[in-house]
C-alpha cells in the first residue's frame, strides 16, 4: 500500500516538476544526511531511557529551510507543507508532517543547545569541500532586521523583565534620518563566490564597526561605516573625510576601487529581504532572530551554489 502511495505521489509531482521546481534544484546541492549526526544527540530519547520516536532530523532541518525560503510563519509552514506536493517531495514524502508546535520546539532546542551553529559549520565544511574556500578577499557589511516594538515606552524594561511579548531585546537606531527598531545582521561573504561565510546578529543600536568577522590573512573590504575600526585581516576599508582632513584624489580613487570590489556584498541582503521576505521578524529575542538569520543565510548560500553551478556548466 505504501509503495502504491509513493508511486501516486511521485506521479503527481512529475506534473509540478515539468513546470519548474526550485526546491528540486537545490535539494542535491548538499549532503543533507551529514546534518543528521550533528543534531541527533540533542534528542533525549537517544539515551537508555528511550522514549517516543523523534521526528526525522533531516525533515526538521528542511522544514526550517522551507520556512526561510518562503518567509512563512510556523502555522503557515504547517499548512503549506501539508498542502503543496513540492514541499512534500523536498521533505522526502514523510509519513507525518511536523506541526507548528514541533517546528517551534525544534527551533528552540537548536538555540538552547547551540546546534544551529553546528549546522552552519557543517554547511561551510561542505562548501569548502567543493573547492570554494575563501581565497583572500572577503566583504563585510550589515543590514537592519526590523521587529515590532509594540506599544512599550522607551524607558520601560526589556529582556526577562519585559511585560510585553513584543520585542524583548530589540533596540532603536537611526540611519539616514530614518529610525529602525530591531536588530542587525552582520555578514562576511567571500569576494570570489559571493557566499556568506560568517554571520552575527546584534541589536540595532550596535554600530557596524564594533563587529569584526574577519580572520588574519584575509583582505577585508568594508564601507565608510567601518572607517577607523581595526580588523584581524588586511584592512581595505573605504576612507571618510574628517574635520580639517578632506579626502585627496588618491583616497577618492582608492574608495572607487574598493566600492567596485565590495558592491557584491549587497546582493545577499537583497535576496534575503526581497526574495525570502526575511527583513522583518516577529520573534522576540536576539538568539531567536539569530537562528532565523542563520537559516536565511543558509538558504541564500543554497541559491548561490545553484547560480555557481549554472555558471560552471555554461
Amino acid at each position: 500500500m505504501k509503495s502504491f502511495e509513493n508511486y501516486f505521489m511521485n506521479k503527481q509531482y512529475d506534473r509540478v516538476k515539468q513546470l519548474g521546481d526550485k526546491l528540486a534544484e537545490i535539494d542535491p546541492l548538499i549532503d543533507w544526511e551529514a546534518f543528521r549526526p550533528v543534531i541527533r544527540d540533542m534528542y533525549y530519547n537517544q539515551s537508555e531511557r528511550g522514549g517516543r520516536p523523534n521526528n526525522d532530523e533531516i525533515v526538521m532541518i528542511k522544514m526550517l529551510v522551507l520556512q526561510s525560503w518562503y518567509g512563512l510563519s510556523d502555522p503557515e509552514l504547517e499548512r503549506q507543507a501539508n498542502d503543496r506536493i513540492s514541499f512534500q517531495k523536498f521533505l522526502g514524502f514523510p509519513e507525518r508532517i511536523p506541526d507548528r508546535s514541533t517546528v517551534w520546539a525544534f527551533r528552540e532546542r537548536l538555540i538552547d543547545t547551540g546546534k544551529d551553529e553546528y549546522i552552519w559549520k557543517e554547511l561551510q565544511r561542505q562548501i569548502d569541500s567543493k573547492g570554494l574556500k575563501v581565497k583572500e578577499g572577503v566583504i563585510q557589511d550589515a543590514t537592519f532586521i526590523t521587529a515590532d516594538p509594540g506599544h512599550q515606552r522607551v524607558n520601560e524594561p526589556r529582556g526577562p523583565e519585559a511585560k510585553t511579548r513584543r520585542n524583548k531585546e530589540g533596540e532603536w537606531s537611526k540611519k539616514g534620518g530614518k529610525s529602525y527598531f530591531g536588530y542587525k545582521l552582520h555578514t562576511l561573504a567571500d569576494k570570489d563566490y559571493d557566499l556568506i561565510r560568517r554571520l552575527e546578529t546584534t541589536t540595532a543600536e550596535i554600530h557596524d564597526s564594533q563587529i569584526d568577522l574577519s580572520k588574519p590573512g584575509e583582505v577585508v573590504y568594508r564601507d565608510r561605516g567601518y572607517f577607523g575600526a581595526a580588523c584581524k585581516g588586511y584592512d581595505a576599508t573605504m576612507k571618510r573625510a574628517v574635520r580639517a582632513h578632506p579626502l585627496g584624489i588618491r583616497d577618492k580613487n582608492r574608495n572607487k576601487r574598493i566600492t567596485r570590489k565590495r558592491s557584491a556584498g549587497e546582493r545577499p541582503y537583497a535576496v534575503i529581504k526581497n526574495i525570502f521576505k526575511s527583513g522583518h521578524h516577529l520573534v522576540t529575542t536576539t538568539l531567536r532572530v539569530h537562528t532565523k538569520n542563520l537559516f536565511s543565510c543558509f538558504c541564500y548560500n543554497l541559491l548561490q551554489l545553484k547560480t555557481l553551478q549554472k555558471i560552471n556548466t555554461t
